[in-house]
C-alpha cells in the first residue's frame, strides 16, 4: 500500500498492536546445524492456524539485500529463500495450511505503479553506475585507494516479475523445496501446503485473500481459526480486518531505521558513495577473519495483533445516541475505506490528506458527524455509498486552504530548527577541533629549550585551560558581532579578509537547494496554479475537474470492492498522474455506474511488455525485445530513454511522481499479434496462466485419495473431502508434472542434493467457485469467537512519549525480570566485562576471539533457576550461596512435583534470562500455582532465544563457528542423505 507512513502512524497511536516474537535458536552439533523440532509447542504461547507468506516480501530482501552482501548467483538466492521460510516457519509453526503466494499478472489499476517502480529502478540503477564510475576516477586522481572493479554483473531487480526465466525456475525451486520439508519435517507432516507461483493471476496478498474469502463461504468452515500473514505493506493491515475474522495477526521484519549500509564503491561502513575518499579498510577482527561482513544483528521479528487494534477501533468509532444501532464491524469497514484517501497503491492521495498530519484522524471525526447526520454506514460489504462520501470530501474541502497554509508554517518551522540545529552541530566540531592546552600539554617545537615545567595542581590548571577557551570564544563572537553590524549597512558587504558580514552564495552554503514548487498552495489561487501545472488546463473547465473526479470515485468504488470481494475488472485504472482536490467532490452520487464483468487479465509477457523500460528487454524474446528499441516500432513511444520525475512538493525523488505515458492496451496488443508467432514452445509455456498446487505428507489424511486419483487417471476434477483436509474446499485435478511419494524429486539447486526418499504428493487445486453476483458478506460467522481482551485502562492513555517497553509473545501475564542492585553486583561479580566486544561476553575468561553482542549466551548464576530459565542439565547447575542479605530471599525453591503443561526438551545455551523469560521468587510462585512448575519450564516457561546472540562453546569449550543461517556466511557444504540432513 503506497502509505509509507501508515504503521509507524498505527503503531505510535496503538502500541499495544505490536508484540515481539520469541524464537527458538536451531544448535550445532560437530558442525552440522540441527533444526528446530518445529512439531513442540509454540514459544510465544498461541497455536496458528494458517501460515500465509506474501512472497514478494521474502523473494526481494533475499536476492538484493541491503544489510548484508548479496548472493553471488541464482542458486544462493534460492537457498537464501528456503532460509528465511524455514525461520517463518518456526517462529509461526502452523497446524493446518501453508499458503505461499507470489505476484502473478496484476490489475491493471497496479501495473501503473509497477510500470513506475520498474522504470525507476532501472533509471537509478544506471546513474548509480555512472556516478560509481565518476567517483572512482576522481578517489584514484587523488591517491586514494579504491579494490578493484568486480566482474560481477548488476543484478535487475526488474526480474523478479511473472513471465521471467527467474520466476519460472523459482517455481521449480520451491516445490522442491516443500517436497523435502515434508519428507524430513516433523512439523510440516500434518499441514496443507498450497503454492501459487507466478503463473497464476493476482497479487501474491490478493490471491491469499481471495482463498480466505472462499472457504470462510463454505460450510465446514472453522469461524475460530487463526490466521497469520506474513508481509511488511501496510495494505495487509487493511485486509486483515477486512476479512472480519477474530484472530488475524500479521507478522514483518521489526523496521530499524539509521542501519549502516556499506558504500558502494569501496564496501567500507560509514559513509555513503559520494563521500568516499578511498581509505584503506580497517582490519575486522584480530586476524581480519570478519571481512566482508556487515555489523549489525539477524533481523527481529515481529507480531501486529490485529484483534487488540479491533479493541482500540471499538473505543475509537464507538457513537452515541445513533438513529440505529451501533455495528462495530461495520464501522471498521468504514475506517478502512477512509485510510484509502491518504494513499494506496491504485490512486494518488488527495493534496490536502497527509497521514503525517493527522489526515486519518480527521477523517474519523468528520465520519462521525456525517454518521450521525445520514442515519447510515459509508459502506457495505465492499460497495460504498456515495452521497455520504461527496458530504465527508465536502467538509475536507471547507478546511482545505487551512490545510495547505498550516503545512507551509510547519514546513518553514522544520527547516528553520534544523538549520539552527546545523549550526550548533558546525560550532561544537569547531571547538572539539581548536586546540587549547596549556603548560606540559601544549603543543611544542622539536628541539625546544623553554619547554614548561611538570603540571603541580592538575585541577586548577585544567580549569584555567577551560576558562581560556570560553573567553576566547566569547572574544571570536564579539568581534563577528561587530564586523556584522559594521557591515550590515553596505550595500556590496565587505571584502575583508576574514569574510564575515559578508552574504555568502548559494554554491557555498551548506543547505540542500530547495525544489520549485510552482503550485504554491499556501498562496491564494492555488487551485488555478493546481491544474494548470499538473493538468495543463484552465481551473474554469468544470468538464474536464468532473472527468478527473468520476475517474477517482470509479477508482474509490474499484479499490473497495477489490479488497472485499475481488478484482471487479481488470482492465479497469486511474488514468491521471495526479487526484482532484476533496473540495470538487460534487454531485458525486451517480458517477459510478459499475465495472465490466467479464474481463481477463493480461498473459506474464503481455504484463513485461507494459511494465518493463527497455533496459530490461533482455528478459523477453528477441523479437518482442526489439518493439522497444527499434525506432520503427509503433509503440516505441511506451518506453522513453529518460523521464521527468515531479517532486509534488516533496524533497526526495522517491516520494515523486514519475510522469511516464500510459500504455495503450489496444495498441500493445495490435503490435503484439505481430510477434506472438515467434515465441518458442518454453516461451508459450511461460506465457500462459498456470493454477495453484497442494501440496501434503503421506501421513496426511488426504494422501490416500489423492494418490487414488492418480491411479485412476481421472482427468474430471474432483471435490476435496472437507472431513479429510481440515475443512478446506475446492476442486482438485491431476498436474502435468506431479510430484509422488515414493518417486524422486530432482533438485533444480546445484548445491542440494536430489530428493530419493519423497514422501510428498502434488495435485493442482482451484478455490471453490460462485456466481458473478455473489456477495461475500463482511461480517462476524455464526459461533465465531472473540478473543480475549487484552487492553487495561491505562493502554487508553498510553502514548509513545511514555514508558512503554515491548511485550514479548502473546502472554500478557508474562512476569517481567526485575533486578535489584544487589543482583546487578552479583552479575558484576559473575561476568567478566572485559572480553569480547559486547556488554557481556561468553563463559569464563578464556582465550579466542568472540562475536560482538549485547550479552552472551552463558546461563546466569544458579539463583536464576528458580524462575523459567533453565540450566542444560540439573547436575550441571552450580551451588551459589549470596552473602547479601537481599539475596538471600531468591534462593532456590524446592523442585516442582507438577509435570510441565508443555514440556520441552533442554535446549543448549539458553539465552532467555536477560531479557524477560525469568522471574524472581513471587514469579515462582505463580507459576507453581498455575501448575507450570518443573526441569523445563512450563507454558510460561519457555526460553527466549534472541536472535541477536549465537556465542556458544563446543564440550571443549572451544568457539564454534557461527552457523550458516539466513544472515551468516555463504558458504553452502552439501548437505548429508535425504531424511537426515539439515540445511547449512
Amino acid at each position: 500500500m503506497g502509505v509509507p507512513a501508515f504503521f509507524r502512524w498505527l503503531s505510535r497511536k496503538y502500541p499495544s498492536i505490536v508484540v515481539h516474537c520469541l524464537e527458538e535458536k536451531s544448535k550445532e552439533c560437530n558442525g552440522v546445524r540441527i533444526p528446530v523440532d518445529t512439531s513442540k509447542p509454540n514459544p510465544n504461547e498461541v497455536e496458528f492456524d494458517n501460515l500465509y507468506l506474501d512472497m514478494n516480501g521474502i523473494i526481494h530482501p533475499c536476492t538484493h539485500p541491503e544489510d548484508k552482501p548479496a548472493p553471488k548467483n541464482e542458486d544462493e538466492m534460492m537457498v537464501s529463500i528456503f532460509e528465511y521460510i524455514d525461520r517463518l516457519f518456526n517462529i509461526v509453526r502452523p497446524r493446518r495450511v501453508l499458503y505461499m503466494a507470489i505476484d502473478g499478472v496484476a490489475p491493471r489499476a497496479k501495473m501503473n505503479q509497477q510500470r513506475s517502480r520498474r522504470f525507476r529502478a532501472s533509471k537509478e540503477g544506471m546513474e548509480l553506475v555512472e556516478e560509481k564510475q565518476r567517483v572512482r576516477e576522481e578517489v584514484i586522481g587523488r591517491g586514494g585507494y579504491l579494490p578493484p572493479e568486480g566482474i560481477k554483473e548488476r543484478f535487475d531487480s526488474n526480474c523478479i516479475t511473472p513471465g521471467t526465466e527467474f520466476m519460472d525456475n523459482l517455481a521449480k525451486c520451491l516445490r522442491y523445496y516443500v517436497a523435502d520439508r515434508l519428507s524430513n519435517d516433523p512439523g510440516w507432516q500434518n499441514i496443507t501446503v498450497f503454492l501459487s507461483d507466478a503463473s497464476v493471476p493476482g497479487e501474491g496478498e490478493h490471491k491469499i485473500m481471495d482463498f480466505i474469502r472462499r472457504q470462510r463461504a463454505q460450510p465446514h468452515h472453522d469461524p475460530n481459526t487463526h490466521h497469520c500473514l506474513c508481509g511488511a505493506d501496510a495494505d495487509l493491515i487493511m485486509l486483515g480486518l477486512a476479512t472480519h475474522e477474530p484472530n488475524f495477526t500479521i507478522i514483518r521484519e521489526e523496521f530499524k531505521p539509521n542501519q549502516p549500509r556499506p558504500c558502494a564503491l569501496c564496501g567500507q561502513v560509514g559513509h555513503e558513495i559520494k563521500d568516499c575518499e578511498g581509505l584503506p579498510r580497517e582490519k575486522k577482527g584480530e586476524h581480519d577473519e570478519f571481512a566482508g561482513s556487515l555489523p549489525g544483528s539477524e533481523q527481529d521479528f515481529i507480531f501486529i495483533r490485529l484483534a487488540v487494534l479491533r479493541e482500540y477501533l471499538e473505543r475509537e468509532l464507538t457513537m452515541a445516541s445513533l438513529p440505529f444501532p451501533f455495528e462495530f464491524e461495520r464501522s471498521v469497514d468504514d475506517w478502512v475505506f477512509m485510510c484509502f484517501f491518504v494513499g494506496n497503491d491504485f490512486l494518488p492521495h488527495l493534496p490536502s490528506l497527509e497521514i503525517r498530519e493527522g489526515a486519518i484522524d480527521r477523517l474519523v471525526g468528520i465520519y462521525k458527524d456525517v454518521v450521525h447526520k445520514t442515519g447510515g454506514w459509508v459502506t457495505d460489504s465492499g460497495f460504498v455509498n456515495l452521497e455520504r462520501v461527496e458530504l465527508i470530501m465536502q467538509a475536507v474541502g471547507v478546511a482545505e486552504d487551512n490545510i495547505f497554509k498550516k503545512r507551509k508554517n510547519d514546513d518553514d518551522g522544520f527547516k528553520r530548527r534544523m538549520k539552527e540545529k546545523k549550526k550548533r552541530m558546525k560550532l561544537e566540531k569547531q571547538r572539539q577541533q581548536e586546540p587549547s592546552l596549556l603548560g606540559q600539554y601544549a603543543p611544542q617545537a622539536l628541539g625546544g629549550r623553554d619547554r614548561p615545567g611538570a603540571v603541580h595542581n592538575p585541577r586548577h590548571t585544567a580549569y584555567d585551560m577551560r576558562m581560556q577557551s570560553m573567553n576566547q570564544h566569547n572574544s571570536d563572537a564579539a568581534q563577528s558581532l561587530k564586523a556584522m553590524m559594521k557591515n550590515g549597512n553596505k550595500a556590496g558587504g565587505s571584502d575583508g579578509v576574514d569574510g564575515r558580514g559578508v552574504k555568502r552564495k548559494a554554491e557555498d552554503s551548506d543547505e540542500e537547494p530547495e525544489p520549485e514548487d510552482n503550485v504554491r498552495l499556501w498562496e491564494d489561487g492555488w487551485k488555478q496554479r493546481y491544474y494548470k501545472t499538473k493538468f495543463d488546463v484552465d481551473v474554469s473547465d468544470e468538464d474536464f475537474r468532473k472527468k478527473v473526479v468520476k475517474c477517482y470515485v470509479e477508482g474509490l468504488c474499484w479499490v473497495l470492492a477489490y479488497y472485499y470481494q475481488g478484482c471487479a475488472s481488470w482492465k479497469w485504472y486511474f488514468p491521471f498522474h495526479y487526484a482532484p482536490f476533496a473540495s470538487d467532490f460534487k454531485d458525486v452520487k451517480e458517477l459510478c455506474s459499475g465495472f465490466d464483468k467479464d474481463t481477463k487479465p493480461f498473459k506474464p509477457l503481455e504484463q513485461l511488455m507494459s511494465v518493463f523500460p527497455a533496459a530490461s528487454g533482455n528478459f523477453l524474446p528477441e523479437t518482442w525485445r526489439a518493439l522497444m528499441s527499434d525506432p520503427e516500432s509503433s509503440i516505441i513511444d511506451f518506453y522513453p530513454d529518460d523521464f521527468a520525475i515531479d517532486l509534488n512538493g516533496k524533497k526526495y525523488a522517491w516520494q515523486g511522481v514519475a510522469l511516464l505515458p500510459f500504455v495503450d492496451e489496444r495498441r500493445l496488443r495490435a503490435a503484439l499479434a505481430e510477434v506472438y508467432p515467434n515465441l518458442s514452445p518454453e516461451e508459450n509455456k511461460r506465457n500462459s496462466l498456470g493454477s495453484d498446487i497442494m501440496f501434503v505428507a503421506k501421513s496426511h489424511p488426504v494422501c490416500d485419495f489423492i494418490h487414488e486419483l492418480y491411479r485412476a487417471e481421472s482427468h474430471e476434477g474432483t471435490q476435496i473431502p472437507a472431513e479429510l483436509c481440515h475443512g478446506i474446499q475446492g476442486t482438485l485435478n491431476l498436474d502435468e508434472e506431479p510430484i509422488l511419494p515414493d518417486k524422486p524429486v530432482e533438485s533444480p539447486v546445484p548445491c542440494l542434493r536430489d530428493l530419493a526418499q519423497n514422501s510428498a504428493i502434488g495435485i493442482k487445486f482451484l478455490d471453490p467457485q460462485f456466481e458473478v453476483d455473489f456477495v461475500f458478506k463482511a461480517v462476524l460467522l455464526p459461533g465465531a469467537k472473540l478473543a480475549v481482551k487484552v487492553l487495561k485502562p491505562g493502554d487508553w492513555e498510553r502514548s509513545s512519549n511514555g514508558p512503554w517497553r515491548p511485550q514479548l509473545g502473546f502472554n500478557h501475564n508474562r512476569q517481567q525480570v526485575h533486578l535489584d542492585q544487589s543482583a546487578f553486583r552479583s552479575l558484576g561479580h559473575h561476568v567478566n566485562r572485559n572480553q569480547g566486544g559486547g556488554q557481556y561476553s561468553q563463559g569464563p575468561p578464556s582465550g579466542g576471539h568472540h562475536r560482538s553482542g549485547q550479552y552472551s549466551s552463558a546461563p546466569p548464576p544458579s539463583s536464576y533457576n528458580q524462575g523459567n530459565f533453565r540450566g542444560h542439565h540439573r547436575d550441571q547447575r552450580q551451588a551459589f550461596q549470596p552473602q547479601h542479605s537481599r539475596q538471600q530471599a531468591f534462593t532456590q525453591p524446592p523442585p516442582s512435583s507438577n509435570p510441565p503443561l508443555f514440556p520441552r526438551p533442554p535446549y543448549a545455551g539458553g539465552q532467555g534470562w536477560d531479557r524477560a523469560m525469568q522471574s524472581q521468587g513471587q514469579a515462582f510462585q505463580h507459576n507453581m500455582q498455575r501448575g507450570q512448575g518443573g526441569q523445563h519450564g512450563g507454558r510460561g516457561g519457555y526460553q527466549q532465544h534472541d536472535n541477536r546472540r549465537d556465542d556458544r562453546r563446543d564440550e571443549h569449550g572451544q568457539q564454534q563457528q557461527p552457523q550458516q543461517g539466513y544472515n551468516t556466511g555463504r558458504n553452502y557444504a552439501l548437505p548429508p542423505p535425504a531424511r537426515k540432513y539439515t540445511w547449512s
